[in-house]
């Protein structure tokens, strides 16, 4: 049973493993069922939120009116009692600040690429009324494209007296904090970013940062004297530049709307920094609503007004994402997600696969399903069978699954048992009447499949249940329903009607068209039926292929993963996993930082003097499939930025790779 506070966002996505953690918050990959789009969850407690939850209301606020090509795309937000999920655009590349740590610093024509849209984000964030006040590599994110994504607008400020009015709240990190700030004089929010951007180009071109020392008030220090170092090889219009931004007095720093068409920015290109939105939320795209339309069985006037009204619920989020695969040049395409464990949660290396899983190992149900697209279900038996063909499919697949009867989560936080519903009703009855049927995975599986072997004189629109009783070997007593047409002796047979009784799993490959045989129907009928059962049979062969799990599946963690070149993964000279990761574990051992081993992943933290604990962070060794070398892969969960950066050059260096 999942706990609570997660039942409603797995009603729309796919949870899969974190990505990311701070203070009161995790970050996980997830999958939108409907769209099959990758998405990040950002998942806060309440309760451990206390104070900072109107930080929460403000992030919120601000991200559902600020949209643009620089700004991470807010989807969809879910508040239950105890918890919020704020649904993201996910970025593949990471933060900012990894990328640099992997560079050690950027070239100028490779920090200018990124400076340009920086200065789109927040010339963008300014025209709106806001200001952001926590600019650093850390809290900007590369997309798949390589473009950047600006993120955490949870101190950001919107004055009611407009942008030059003045605030006076100190907040953001002290090493890009702004003079004024740190004086604790009231301040312009858009003066203050423009020296936090200062600091975050400094960051880009250098590798370190213009302002740092071991204490916090060494730092306010060397900032309220603006006075830092100018390494060699930063050419003079960078120079320039950087103490046009970087200057003590606010009213001396350079304005968004100069550096916009500023020289340095302006080398290589031949326009000013665009800062204006490309999204245009007031034109609604027509492919998008189209298929919203047509999936919902709604008219197309209703889709709009339900977007219109951007809500930020599932319709939005919906659209949005329909409208991320078209930009891509994807299909614009939905797709019924499955009923019977349609929201699962998956702890995996990564969404390698564009299959959604919905339980491990086990295909999405659109997915098996398309097996059958070539069956006619024309009738109610054939209706019947197609509603409740999923029961079939996962009583096969739990039969021979017993033994992995729930997905685990490395840090279990919730296992889930979602409940099924199914509605058979015949085409021909006026009154519609419903026979459901409801059971939870891995309790009772209810199914009703046709065997034709005895005829009877029936009443298309009364049915009664039947339950028998079955044993079957892997589970306790199970039940297994069959409807079968309640006897009118007083009328003739009626030859157009097709029997229902119970077939049990066993008998999956029992001749169809030899009953069909011995049924007493016209020859066109029987023709008729023994395609329909006959390709169904077929296809649930295909479908019980699908579902065995390969030995690849099984696979234990004895070896590395294999990956793709990545930013933050470091390649060595060693080939042999085992060796490099020993050789990890004895320096994490000589710098006194605390790991637990899982496989080739190293799971790390290190302390303060107190017991505290002031950094996480995971080193993976890894094989890298071009070129095929050994490397280590490293990811920060906790803990400030630089001390991180200088404890892994310190590690990898101390590493004889």
């Amino acid at each position: 049973m999942a706990v609570s506070g997660y039942e409603e966002i797995l009603k729309y996505y796919e949870l899969h493993e974190t990505i990311g953690t701070g203070g009161f918050a995790k970050v996980k990959l997830a999958r939108h069922l409907l769209t099959g789009e990758k998405v990040a969850i950002k998942i806060m407690d309440k309760l451990a939120l206390g104070d900072d939850l109107p930080r929460v209301k403000i992030e919120i606020d601000a991200m559902k009116n600020l949209s643009h090509q620089h700004i991470c795309q807010l989807y969809h937000v879910i508040e239950t009692s105890k918890k919020i999920f704020m649904v993201l655009e996910y970025c593949p590349g990471g933060e900012l600040f990894d990328y640099i740590v992997s560079k050690d610093r950027l070239s100028e024509e490779e920090a200018r690429v990124f400076f340009r849209q920086i200065v789109s984000a927040i010339a963008y964030v300014h025209s709106q009324g806001y200001a952001h006040r926590d600019l650093k590599p850390e809290n900007l994110l590369i997309d798949e494209e390589h473009n950047l994504k600006l993120i955490d607008f949870g101190l950001c400020a919107k004055p009611k007296g407009g942008l030059d009015y003045h605030l006076n709240t100190c907040c953001g990190s002290p090493a890009y904090a702004a003079p004024e700030l740190i004086q604790g004089k009231a301040y312009i929010g858009s003066e203050a970013d423009i020296w936090s951007m200062g600091v975050l180009l400094y960051a880009l071109l250098c590798g370190f940062l213009p302002f740092d020392d071991d204490n916090v008030m060494g730092v306010y220090r060397k900032i309220m004297r603006g006075k830092y170092s100018i390494p060699k090889w930063l050419s003079p219009s960078s120079t320039l530049l950087l103490n046009q931004m970087l200057q003590v007095d606010p009213k001396k720093r350079i304005t968004v709307k100069h550096l916009l068409s500023h020289p340095w920015l302006m080398q290589g290109y031949s326009d000013a920094v665009l800062w204006q939105s490309k999204y245009a939320l007031a034109h609604l795209d027509e492919d998008c609503v189209t298929e919203l339309s047509v999936f919902h069985k709604q008219s197309r006037e209703t889709i709009l007004e339900l977007i219109s009204e951007w809500k930020y619920d599932q319709m939005s989020a919906t659209y949005l994402l329909l409208q991320s695969q078209k930009a891509r040049g994807k299909r614009v395409c939905l797709k019924v997600p499955c009923q019977t464990a349609h929201a699962s949660t998956t702890q995996s290396s990564g969404l390698e696969s564009e299959k959604t899983m919905t339980h491990e190992g086990m295909p999405d149900c659109s997915e098996v399903l398309c097996v059958f697209e070539s069956v006619d279900f024309s009738d109610a038996a054939s209706l019947l069978q197609e509603s409740l063909l999923e029961e079939f499919i996962l009583h096969t697949y739990r039969t021979k699954q017993n033994s992995r009867h729930d997905a685990q989560l490395d840090d279990t936080e919730f296992t889930l048992s979602t409940a099924v519903t199914r509605k058979v009703a015949s085409k021909k009855q006026e009154n519609k009447e419903n026979v459901d049927t409801e059971s939870g995975l891995g309790n009772e599986i209810l199914f009703v499949l046709p065997a034709p072997e005895t005829p009877f004189t029936t009443n298309k629109n009364e049915m009664q249940v039947h339950t028998i009783p079955y044993q079957a070997p892997a589970f306790k007593e199970k039940q297994f329903t069959r409807v079968t047409p309640v006897k009118k002796p007083t009328k003739p047979t009626n030859t157009d009607e097709l029997t229902a009784a119970e077939v049990l799993p066993e008998r999956r490959c029992y001749s169809v068209e030899s009953d069909l045989d011995q049924a007493h129907v016209d020859g066109s009928q029987k023709k008729r039926k023994a395609k329909i059962f006959g390709s169904l049979e077929r296809g649930l062969d295909k479908v019980i292929t699908m579902l065995t799990p390969s030995k690849k599946r099984r696979s234990t963690r004895d070896h590395p993963r294999t990956l793709k070149a990545h930013y933050n993964v470091t390649t060595t000279q060693l080939l042999n996993p085992d060796q490099l990761l020993n050789e990890i574990m004895t320096v994490l051992s000589k710098k006194n930082v605390e790991y637990v081993q899982k496989g080739y992943t190293l799971k790390c933290q290190t302390r303060s003097d107190f017991g505290k604990v002031t950094m996480k962070f995971e080193l993976e060794v890894c094989q890298l499939s071009k070129p095929e070398v050994v490397g280590i892969r490293r990811q920060r969960l906790k803990g400030d930025a630089w001390v991180y950066k200088r404890l892994m050059e310190d590690i990898l260096s101390s590493c004889d790779m």
